[in-house]
């Protein structure tokens, strides 16, 4: 009973939800062409495990945009390869995750949306944030 409550209720409020995510979009950080090339090529390595009306999930897609960051988006919420890739990978069917392919081959599943935004934000901000 509590799970069709919630399922209703997030066919109800998701497209107000998306629909909120459009209309509040951040403008992009701007690069030369170059520079966006090289992020674009280190993005390739990054994975986000999504459901698309999670708020903590709208939060780090509003992040990438501000990041203008072109990371693959992947929606774990329906049963499939996706939320089987997460589960076997990270242990857990949770979300936000940013599956991280290092250099040296290491594979890394960062949890939670704040730790996603850190990490992001470390990564390719290069200190413009106060």
């Amino acid at each position: 009973m509590i799970k069709l409550f919630f399922k209703t209720l997030r066919l109800i409020l998701g497209p107000f939800m998306l629909l909120s995510e459009y209309l509040t979009r951040p403008s992009g950080i701007v690069r030369t062409p170059e520079e966006q090339q090289a992020i674009d090529r280190e993005c390739q390595s990054l994975s986000l495990y999504q459901f698309r009306t999670c708020p903590f999930c709208i939060k780090v897609r509003q992040e990438m945009r501000r990041l203008s960051l072109n990371i693959r988006c992947l929606d774990a919420q329906p049963q499939g390869i996706h939320r089987d890739a997460l589960l076997r990978g990270g242990g857990e069917v949770k979300v936000p995750c940013l599956h991280i392919k290092e250099e040296n081959g290491a594979e890394r599943w960062l949890y939670e949306s704040g730790k996603i935004i850190e990490y992001l934000r470390n990564r390719y901000n290069k200190g413009a944030l106060p």
